[in-house]
């Protein structure tokens, strides 16, 4: 039997493996609270395992983590970004990155769920890059046991936005089994509206996202069609008027507001009409606005505003009643 990596299962998944191995089901819950709660991974020291289990559980179950490069952290904002490589099974070494991002009351993980993305925003870095892999789920959860490492002694991850590399949405099945990771409270224990997922606009997989329990956020960074289908390929698929309709379904059904990500391209979607426009089109939606001035990048096309153009950008919203970040 092929051993199956320990942090590619939720714990539904390992007990199911666990049976399917002859073994009771209530080892599974043993494991899964020794290596979440206490980041042990030697049956050995697994002190309620007997012995003679040892060696069969060594058989079935490994547990492979994605190794990391670097860590760097900011002096300016105390950002910390974390190079994980995530090499595939033919052995190309790959990297994505983790992000963590500290502010007055909470401390997030920003998770990467591709090498790379299909989406193509002619704004975004990743965007140039073609899609090289979906994270497997352990890839995933690695990113947040390798940033809880780094951390003093005491300090918890506290939120966890799907906002890094690659479009959640296009990788469904392990985005939202991590989730199950993440939210199990014999395992990491977060609140699952301390989590967030984030989209281009798949608008036929945000009903994964209402499902989740989980919070939304779009990256919409244009306030008409003919901007966005310009700078992000997705929207000739879904439109804004279909995006605008599944966000407020979401929003009906969970209570929550939606956050709408709004990056700030100089001469594109910078203008006073632009402000107003994008009024115009989330007044009647539970949302907050996240406008993003653009961050450089060599070969994008595209600068960042001037100070007072994003000032009076944000101002123009505030006057007109949006929330915005």
């Amino acid at each position: 039997m092929t051993p199956k990596n320990f942090y590619d299962l939720t714990l539904k998944e390992l007990q199911t493996y666990i049976v399917e191995c002859g073994l009771p089901r209530f080892r599974a819950n043993q494991i899964y609270r020794w290596v979440y709660g206490s980041g042990i991974t030697d049956f050995t020291q697994m002190t309620d395992i007997s012995r003679t289990l040892h060696p069969k559980l060594q058989e079935i179950l490994t547990f492979n983590l994605p190794k990391v490069v670097w860590h760097k952290q900011s002096q300016i904002d105390g950002t910390q970004k974390i190079l994980l490589e995530v090499n595939d099974p033919e052995g190309e070494q790959q990297t994505v990155e983790a992000v963590l991002i500290p502010s007055e009351n909470r401390l997030t993980l920003c998770v990467s769920s591709e090498v790379g993305c299909n989406m193509a925003c002619k704004f975004c870095y990743t965007g140039k890059q073609k899609l090289k892999r979906r994270l497997t789920v352990s890839q995933i959860v690695g990113q947040y046991i390798a940033a809880q490492k780094v951390l003093p002694e005491g300090q918890r991850i506290s939120n966890i936005v799907f906002m890094g590399m690659g479009e959640p949405l296009d990788n469904p099945d392990n985005v939202f089994r991590s989730i199950e990771v993440f939210h199990e409270p014999s395992g990491f224990n977060l609140s699952r509206k301390k989590i967030t997922v984030s989209t281009s606009g798949l608008v036929d997989l945000i009903p994964l996202v209402t499902k989740s329990k989980t919070r939304l956020a779009v990256s919409l960074n244009g306030s008409n069609d003919a901007v966005r289908s310009y700078i992000m390929p997705i929207n000739k698929k879904w439109p804004i008027a279909e995006l605008m309709k599944a966000c407020k379904e979401h929003a009906d059904e969970t209570g929550d507001s939606v956050t709408l990500e709004y990056v700030l391209l100089k001469g594109v979607t910078d203008s006073i009409e632009d402000a107003r426009e994008l009024h115009r089109l989330t007044c009647n939606l539970p949302c907050k606005i996240n406008i993003i001035p653009f961050n450089e990048h060599p070969g994008s096309g595209f600068t960042r505003p001037g100070e007072e153009a994003i000032r009076a950008f944000q101002n123009e919203l505030i006057r007109l009643g949006s929330h915005v970040l």
